[in-house]
């Protein structure tokens, strides 16, 4: 999927904040963020500063989303414990899911081997990504969020966005 085109559904389904840490599967997006101003977009220097953003960002109005990659999930399970998943500020959470797809990468394949363990032992929602976001698929989500109130990720695979 396009980068802008996904960024452009997040917007029009009311995504008004943007943080994060780069990985070279969330590139395409982060070009598309870094056009956008400060009051938008906010690169963050580690992923646990991008969690104080966003809940930051929620507790100021906008439904924030946070991009990472899935090393930086490891690094933050802290942050989201102690912050949005015990005061249940919602945000969309893009890993990506480097692992066994980055073959010559040795260092992604423990983390990819056990993101989705991660996420199943928080008991934290998530889903994977391809490279299609339907709009029924991205309402879905958003319900998740408001109902909730808690994070929920999307697991980005190599190539889903372009």
């Amino acid at each position: 999927m396009k980068a802008s085109d996904f960024f452009n559904s997040l917007v029009k389904s009311g995504f008004l904040f943007f943080t994060g840490v780069p990985c070279s599967y969330l590139a395409p997006l982060c070009e598309v963020l870094n056009q956008k101003d400060r009051s938008f977009h906010v690169p963050a220097a580690r992923e646990d500063i991008a969690v104080g953003l966003a809940a930051g960002a929620y507790l100021a109005g906008r439904l924030p989303v946070i991009y990472m990659p899935n090393s930086g999930l490891g690094y933050c399970l802290e942050a989201f414990a102690s912050l949005p998943l015990i005061y249940y500020i919602p945000a969309l959470v893009l890993v990506s899911y480097r692992g066994p797809a980055d073959q010559g990468c040795e260092e992604h394949l423990m983390m990819g081997k056990h993101t989705e363990d991660l996420f199943k032992t928080f008991h934290m929602k998530y889903s994977v990504f391809r490279g299609e976001l339907t709009a029924s698929r991205l309402k879905k989500i958003k319900q998740y969020l408001v109902e909730q109130e808690l994070p929920y990720f999307l697991l980005i695979t190599k190539g889903a966005l372009e």
